[in-house]
């Protein structure tokens, strides 16, 4: 319970209470709401005690004027409610989840590594979903029917404190079985969160994958493995709706028990006993309905809050994952750099006791290029990430132009930093914006160099709208060459001071390779570049040439260095050379 209460509290501190003047202004719109839904049950005491009995004409149409007027302010209030907190509602949830999307964005690459995307796109979009119910019209509906339960007990009192509390005997027992059931229901809600996210996210790996499911025949195996997922999620709704059918059961009696067998038994008997008239009868009937009828809601809004909670509970353990920028430690903002980078026994593991490498050391000099070579696994793209700040290592320090980088401002270093990945990622959209992503307003003259550069007007000037060319989902719609070059021409325009080119030349054939060298040439000319390479005859002007071996520098020299050495370097390169 200690958990509830806390978030119950932080919800009220952080979402309710910033925006309580809409919410005060709710709980007025309810309060006039309810108190003119009582207008018609005490009127029906005097019109059947009072004015059928004496024919009282002008008095019943006093009444019915009445009786409408208070319809129509429920009518109002009910509209104004709606329009007022739904709206805000809904507001506040765009809002949240802008929110949450930022706060995502910002948490370091190990985050990425271990959490599956479509989770993530789950609990960005559904988990704070539950806000409506907390800032729109479910909470204010929960204090509404409180305070009319409330005003209707004290108005069934004065009529018959007997009967009552009679009927208030089986509402204490349902009171009691829907907190045995909210107590149930929310580590379910909150379980239903992480399954949902877990099949979203096996979802969108599917769509995304299948090139690679139909290649191989999988169809099958992914369609068991996304019903072994649904089945979960099944399993875990039918325990709420359990816990909510005993819930409904249990009101279904036990208010059927109040309204039909107490009234009609106990108050039949005070009738016939002449203890109670015909009108108080009826206006005690009516009065307990509106006692019954928000207790019965507020169990409903009970279920929506607990769901509601527990979404954001989960939200709440995103937004406490430590961002990049945390650190405070990370106070040197760079206004500009040169490019001299300094690896100095630097140690790393994705996970722990697992090092992936062990005391690397080399120095970068500002303009050079190192190339980084090895097999697979053998710690190369660890030492790209490390250098691009992608990842910090666990020992020893890494330098940019003698400032540590564990200190250095990331955003500040990131700007002067390009990356040119294995998996060349392409965004939905045309072959324009993804060239102009890191600089959406260069000029069309930087554009069209940059273009020229990667040789991608090569191929845009067979298409009929050129650069505008809608590319799909990842550029599905273009070759493994022609995306390699759009990343190019996208590293090009960005003009970085610091370049990392993983496999940058690995999708393209022979011809475009020798056309994309020429532009890397270029490209690489006064830039710090930390190419990974596995066809080596890409590599061979490189200004040093790291040869990585599980996570260690084996060898370290020049093309012709390394060659004259005839180590590991040399075995390497001419053996691809006889392939």
């Amino acid at each position: 319970m200690a958990d509830k209460k806390v978030s119950i509290l932080k919800a009220f501190r952080t979402i309710i209470w910033p925006r309580r003047k809409l919410v005060f202004l709710g709980l007025l719109l309810i309060v006039i709401s309810r108190a003119s839904s009582f207008v018609a049950p005490i009127s029906l005491r005097y019109f059947l005690d009072d004015i059928v009995p004496n024919k009282n004409y002008d008095l019943l149409k006093i009444l019915v004027i009445v009786v409408i007027l208070s319809f129509l302010v429920q009518a109002i209030m009910s509209f104004l409610l709606t329009k007022v907190l739904s709206i805000q509602a809904q507001y506040m949830i765009s809002e949240l989840r802008a929110q949450v999307q930022k706060q995502v964005l910002s948490l370091p690459i190990r985050f990425f590594d271990n959490t599956k995307s479509g989770a993530l796109v789950s609990r960005i979009m559904s988990d704070v979903e539950g806000v409506r119910n907390l800032i729109g019209t479910g909470l204010v509906q929960l204090v509404g029917g409180t305070i009319t339960a409330v005003v209707s007990l004290i108005l069934l009192l004065r009529i018959s404190p007997t009967m009552t509390l009679l009927t208030f005997i089986p509402l204490i027992l349902f009171a009691f079985i829907a907190l045995k059931a909210f107590k149930i229901i929310r580590p379910v809600f909150r379980d239903r969160g992480k399954i949902n996210a877990e099949v979203k996210g096996r979802l969108t790996e599917t769509l995304g994958g299948i090139r690679v499911i139909k290649g191989f025949n999988a169809e099958a195996q992914e369609a068991e493995v996304f019903e072994g997922g649904v089945r979960r999620l099944y399993e875990n709704v039918k325990k709420s709706l359990t816990a909510t059918a005993i819930m409904t059961s249990s009101s279904t009696f036990l208010l059927g028990l109040a309204t039909t067998g107490i009234m009609m038994g106990f108050g039949g008997y005070k009738m016939m006993q002449g203890e109670l008239s015909t009108g108080e009868y009826f206006e005690f009937t009516f009065l307990l309905a509106l006692m019954v009828a928000p207790i019965v809601q507020m169990s409903n809004i009970g279920s929506q809050l607990t769901e509601a909670l527990a979404g954001l509970d989960r939200t709440e353990e995103l937004m406490n994952e430590s961002a990049e920028a945390d650190n405070s430690e990370r106070t040197i903002k760079l206004s500009d750099i040169v490019g001299h980078m300094v690896f100095d026994k630097v140690s790393f593991a994705y996970e722990e006791d697992k090092e992936v490498l062990h005391e690397v050391s080399f120095k970068a000099a500002a303009g050079e290029v190192i190339a980084l070579v090895g097999s697979s696994g053998s710690g190369k793209s660890t030492i790209a990430g490390l250098a691009a700040s992608f990842l910090s290592p666990d020992s020893g320090t890494i330098t940019i132009d003698g400032d540590d980088m564990s200190k250095v401002d990331l955003t500040s270093f990131r700007q002067f930093l390009g990356v040119v990945l294995q998996d060349d990622f392409l965004f939905e959209g045309t072959i324009k914006e993804n060239i102009l992503f890191p600089r959406p307003n260069a000029s069309e003259q930087e554009l069209e160099k940059a273009v020229e550069a990667a040789y991608v007007n090569e191929f845009t000037d067979r298409f009929d709208d050129g650069l505008d060319t809608l590319i799909g989902e990842r550029g599905v719609k273009l070759s493994g060459g022609q995306r390699q070059r759009i990343a190019i021409a996208r590293a090009i325009l960005a003009n970085p001071k610091i370049l990392i080119l993983d496999e940058a030349t690995s999708s393209l054939d022979t011809e475009s390779e020798a056309l994309i060298q020429k532009s890397l040439a270029e490209l690489t000319k006064g830039r710090t570049t930390f190419v990974i390479a596995h066809r080596l005859s890409t590599i061979r002007k490189a200004d040093q040439i790291l040869v990585i071996e599980n996570g260690r520098i084996a060898e370290q020299g020049t093309h012709e260095e390394l060659i004259a050495s005839k180590g590991r370097y040399y075995n390497l390169f001419t053996y691809q050379a006889r392939i």
